[in-house]
C-alpha cells in the first residue's frame, strides 16, 4: 500500500464528513457552502434566545411585545415551501437558480441584524421623536427581515447542496450542514453571550450589528462560485413558469410526502412542546436544585444520541424507516408516562428517566422521518428546493407552535387550577404541566395513526456494516 493511499485512508477513518465529498463537490467548496449554516445558527440565538431575554430583563418590554416579536420568524417559516419552489423554477440569463435566493436572503438577514438594535432601543421608551408606534413597527420589520433572510437563505442553501451531491453522498452532506448549523448556534451563544454580559444600550448596537457584518461574509464566503454559469437563451427565459399549485401537486400526488409532512408536523408538535416545560416541572413541582435540572439537557441529549446510534444500526440491517418511527413514538409515549407520574411519586428518577426517554423516542423519530424525507421522489414541476422547503416548513412551524402553546397552556391551566376553578382535586402547580404531558401523549397517538398507512414491510437498502458518521444524524 503506497503512502497516498494510507493517508487517504487514515482520512476517511478520522474525519466524520470525509464520506460526504464527491467529484461534482470537492471538499473545500463544501465546507466553504457550509459557512450560510453558520450564520443561520447565530440568527436563531439571537432571536430566540439572547434577544428574548434582553428585551425583556435589560430593555423592559413587555412579555406580550416580545413573544409577538419572538413569534414573527415562525409565522413565515411556512413560506420555506414557497421560496424553494421559486428557486427551483428562477429563470436569470446566467442560469442561476439557486444563488440569487441565498444572495437575497443574505441581504435581508443583514439587514433586518443592521436595525434591530435602533428598533429595540426605540421600543424599550428610549425616544425622543416620532410616532409612539415606531418602536413597535421597527422592531417587527427587523425580525420579519431576519426570520425572512433565514428561511430564504437556509432553503436556497440546503437544496444547493443536494443539487451539487451525488445522490450516494447526499445524506452525508444535508448532515454536515446540520452539524454546522449546531456549531453556529453553539459558538454564537457563548460570544453572544460573554459579550453581552456588561449590557449598555452601545454595547447592543456593537453586537447585533457585528453580526449582520458576520452574516454577509459568510455568506458570500458561502455562495462565491458554487453554481455554474449555465446561460438559459431569451426563449427559455420568457417561458411561462410553472404554477406553484401544480408543483405542489407534483409532488404531493403519486407518493407518500403529504401524509409524510402531516407525520412530521404532528410528531414535532408532540415531542417539542415540553421544550421549556422540563427543567421548570422539575423544580417547581419535584423540587429539584438548579443543578439538577441543568442535568436533564443532558440526560435528554444522551437518550438522544442513542437514539441515532440505534437508528443507525437498524437502517442498517433494513429495517423500514416508517417502523422506526413508531418506535420511537412508542417510547415517546413511555416517558411523558413517566414524566407525569413523577410528581404523584415524588420520583426524581423516574423523571430523569422519561426526560433519557424523550430524547431517545425523538431520536429514532427524527431520523426516521428524515430518512424518508430524503427518499422522496420529485416528479414534475417539483423540485428539490420545493421538498426541502416543504420539509423545513413543516419542522420549523411545529417546533414555534410546539414552544408557545406549551408555555401558554401551562400557565393557563395552572392559573386556572390554583384559583380553585378546576376543584380541589386538580388544585396543585402541577395540574398545567400535567395538562400539556397528557396533551403531548394524545398527539403523539395521533401521530401514530397518521403514520399507519405509511407502516409497509418494506425494508430500504441495507448500508454496509461501519462506523456512525454525520449520514446518520438527523437533519
Amino acid at each position: 500500500m503506497s503512502l497516498h493511499t494510507a493517508l487517504k485512508n487514515a482520512t476517511l477513518r478520522t474525519l466524520p464528513f470525509a464520506d460526504a465529498i464527491s467529484e461534482q463537490l470537492p471538499l473545500g467548496q463544501l465546507l466553504r457552502l457550509s459557512l450560510f449554516q453558520i450564520s443561520v445558527g447565530m440568527a436563531s440565538v439571537m432571536l430566540l434566545g439572547t434577544l428574548n431575554r434582553v428585551m425583556i430583563v435589560e430593555l423592559g418590554v413587555a412579555a406580550t411585545i416580545v413573544a409577538v416579536m419572538i413569534a414573527i420568524p415562525v409565522l413565515v417559516a411556512p413560506f420555506r415551501a414557497l421560496l424553494g419552489f421559486r428557486s427551483d423554477t428562477y429563470r436569470s440569463a446566467i442560469g442561476w437558480k439557486r444563488i440569487p435566493y441565498l444572495w437575497f436572503g443574505s441581504l435581508w438577514q443583514f439587514g433586518g441584524l443592521a436595525i434591530m438594535p435602533m428598533g429595540l432601543l426605540v421600543l424599550s421608551g428610549d425616544q425622543v421623536a416620532g410616532p409612539g408606534w415606531a418602536g413597535e413597527v421597527g422592531a417587527a420589520l427587523a425580525f420579519l427581515l431576519t426570520g425572512l433572510g433565514m428561511h430564504m437563505t437556509q432553503t436556497a442553501g440546503l437544496a444547493l447542496a443536494a443539487d451539487r451531491a451525488s445522490d450516494e453522498t447526499r445524506p452525508q452532506v444535508v448532515a454536515l450542514l446540520y452539524v454546522m448549523f449546531l456549531i453556529g448556534m453553539g459558538v454564537s451563544a457563548v460570544l453572544i453571550g460573554t459579550l453581552l454580559r456588561d449590557f449598555s444600550a452601545l454595547r447592543l448596537v456593537q453586537v447585533v450589528q457585528g453580526a449582520a457584518v458576520v452574516t454577509i461574509v459568510l455568506n458570500i464566503i458561502a455562495l462565491w462560485k458554487q453554481e455554474k454559469v449555465n446561460p438559459m437563451s431569451r426563449a427559455e427565459r420568457a417561458a411561462p413558469r410553472p404554477a406553484f399549485s401544480d408543483a405542489w401537486r407534483d409532488l404531493t400526488q403519486g407518493n407518500d410526502a403529504a401524509r409524510l409532512l402531516v407525520v412530521v408536523f404532528l410528531g414535532t408538535l408532540a415531542f417539542n412542546m415540553q421544550d421549556v416545560l422540563l427543567e421548570p416541572y422539575g423544580g417547581e413541582v419535584l423540587g429539584l436544585s438548579v443543578s439538577a435540572t441543568t442535568l436533564l439537557t443532558a440526560m435528554w441529549a444522551g437518550g438522544a444520541l442513542i437514539g441515532f446510534a440505534a437508528a443507525a444500526r437498524w437502517l442498517k440491517t433494513g429495517l423500514s424507516p416508517h417502523r422506526m418511527a413508531a418506535r420511537g413514538i412508542l417510547i415517546g409515549l413511555m416517558a411523558f408516562c413517566a414524566v407525569i407520574f413523577a410528581a404523584p411519586l415524588s420520583s426524581g428518577t423516574l423523571f430523569f428517566a422519561g426526560a433519557f426517554c424523550i430524547g431517545l423516542g425523538g431520536g429514532l423519530f427524527s431520523v426516521a422521518t428524515l430518512t424518508s424525507a430524503m427518499t422522496i421522489k420529485t416528479t414534475g414541476t417539483a423540485g428539490k428546493g420545493l421538498a426541502l422547503g416543504a420539509w423545513g416548513a413543516a419542522q420549523a412551524t411545529a417546533a414555534g407552535v410546539s414552544i408557545f402553546a406549551g408555555g401558554a397552556l401551562r400557565d393557563i391551566i395552572n392559573h386556572a387550577a390554583l384559583e380553585g376553578t378546576l376543584g380541589p382535586a386538580l388544585q396543585s402547580n402541577a395540574t398545567g404541566y400535567s395538562a400539556v404531558y397528557h396533551l403531548e401523549i394524545g398527539l403523539l397517538f395521533i401521530t401514530l395513526i397518521a403514520l399507519g398507512p405509511l407502516v409497509r414491510a418494506r425494508a430500504v437498502n441495507p448500508k454496509p456494516a461501519g462506523p456512525i458518521g454525520l449520514a446518520d444524524f438527523p437533519t
